[in-house]
C-alpha cells in the first residue's frame, strides 16, 4: 500500500505497489523500491536509489542519493526498545526517543545488514552482508562483521577491480 501522504519523485519504480507499505515518507526521483519494503513516516530516500525487497526503513532514517540497500536490511531507531512504559501500559510515542540515522551519497548496504540508530554511513562506504553497524562508518570504508569493523577501503577495491580488468 502506498498511502496518499507519500511524496514520490518522478519516475519512481515500485513494480509491485500492493506489496509495499509506504506512509508519510519521501522518495526521490528515479528510485526503485522492491516488494515487501516498509518505509515509515518521516523517512527520506534520495534519488537514484535502489531499495531491495524485505527492507525496513523506519522513521528518522535519511538516505541520500545513489544509495544501494540490499535485501532484508533493517534500520533501527530506538536504542532501548521496550513494550511497556514504567507505569506498566504499552509504550506510546511519549515513552521513547527516536534516534536518527543517515546514509550518505553513493553508499551500499549488503543484504541482511542491521543498522542501529544514531549512526552515519559515509559517502561511498560499503557495508558487508549480515553486518551489524553500531557506530559511524567513515566515507569510503568497507565494513563487515558483528559488530561491523573497517576491513578495507572502496578506493583500494576500485584499484583492484581496475587492475583485474586491465589484466584480461
Amino acid at each position: 500500500m502506498i498511502a496518499p501522504d507519500v511524496e514520490l519523485g518522478s519516475d519512481v519504480s515500485i513494480p509491485q505497489p500492493a506489496l509495499v507499505n509506504l506512509y508519510g515518507c519521501k522518495v526521490g526521483d528515479h528510485t526503485r523500491i522492491g516488494a515487501f519494503v516498509e518505509v515509515q513516516r518521516g523517512a527520506v530516500i534520495g534519488s537514484y536509489c535502489k531499495i531491495s525487497s524485505h527492507t525496513f526503513v523506519c522513521a528518522g532514517v535519511a538516505i541520500a542519493d545513489a544509495v544501494f540497500v540490499g535485501h532484508g536490511v533493517m534500520f533501527i531507531n530506538d536504542l532501548f526498545p521496550r513494550a511497556t512504559s514504567g507505569a506498566g501500559g504499552l509504550q506510546t510515542e511519549a515513552d521513547w526517543e527516536m534516534v536518527e540515522t543517515r546514509v550518505e551519497t553513493g553508499a551500499s548496504i549488503g543484504s541482511n545488514a542491521t543498522i542501529l540508530g544514531g549512526v552515519t554511513i559515509g559517502a561511498g562506504a560499503l557495508v558487508g552482508a549480515g553486518a551489524v553497524v553500531t557506530k559511524d562508518v567513515p566515507p569510503g570504508a568497507i565494513v563487515a562483521g558483528v559488530p561491523a569493523r573497517v576491513i578495507g577501503s572502496t578506493a583500494d577495491s576500485k584499484d583492484a577491480q581496475d587492475r583485474a580488468l586491465t589484466a584480461r
